[in-house]
């Protein structure tokens, strides 16, 4: 579970503790991701998404701790808003290196295990702003739609082992919506005005990486309040 020290990522964690699964959290910030993982009787573990090494070390040890990898859940994220002519190479690249860039580097090295075992659940964290873009976003919003396209073909290529490759798509109050100013809010929401806690997104991605959703792969489940109808 990525950027897991707060927020949806966090929620995430307590929800698959709360089913006695043993969760490795990991976040940049390891003094607050190793505080949150004590809480709630987890790993936790400080490491760079946009680092190969960092993020090969962090399976690694996964495995070592816990004996297997059966889920992974890639939900590290960041912004950088500038309108596309203010952007600087790297406001660009520092995005797409922790967002998509995150997703690749742990799904490709988690992949060995899942194969060896012939199984795994894989869940993307992706938005709507990857589907229809924002001012002030180009980046944020290449790298989600590039979570998208990610999803889809490692869907196809993993199916054969056993595993499984979704996303989820968010509407949810965390530090990334708290920076929208108020009067802009009900321009961001759907039908149902409000932003999800944290909890509900928890909730769909804890179904998507069940055993229940085994015959579900390559999709993107909006858990937006209707924003994307």
């Amino acid at each position: 579970m990525t950027g897991a020290a707060r927020g949806i990522g966090l929620a995430v964690a307590q929800r698959f503790r709360q089913a006695d699964a043993q969760v490795v959290m990991v976040d940049l910030d390891g003094a607050e991701v190793e505080a949150a993982a004590d809480r709630i009787g987890a790993i936790g573990i400080g490491a760079d998404v946009s680092d190969t090494t960092s993020v090969d070390g962090v399976v690694t040890a996964a495995v070592e701790r816990t004996g297997r990898v059966d889920v992974l859940v890639n939900n590290a994220g960041l912004l950088r808003d500038r309108v596309l002519w203010k952007l600087t190479d790297d406001d660009w690249q520092h995005v797409l290196d922790v967002h998509t860039g995150g997703t690749f580097r742990f799904t490709r090295a988690c992949v060995p295990h899942f194969r060896q075992q012939q199984y795994g659940r894989i869940v993307n964290v992706t938005s709507y702003t990857g589907l229809r873009g924002n001012r002030g976003q180009a980046n944020y919003a290449t790298a989600k739609a590039g979570i998208i396209g990610f999803t889809k073909t490692a869907a196809k290529e993993l199916a054969g082992f056993g595993v499984t490759v979704n996303a989820v798509s968010p509407n949810a109050a965390t530090r990334m919506t708290a920076t929208i100013p108020e009067e802009k809010i009900p321009d961001v929401l759907g039908p149902i005005a409000r932003f999800a806690e944290p909890s509900e997104i928890a909730t769909a991605v804890c179904f998507l990486a069940s055993e229940e959703a085994g015959y579900i792969t390559g999709t993107v489940l909006p858990v937006d309040g209707g924003l994307s109808i």
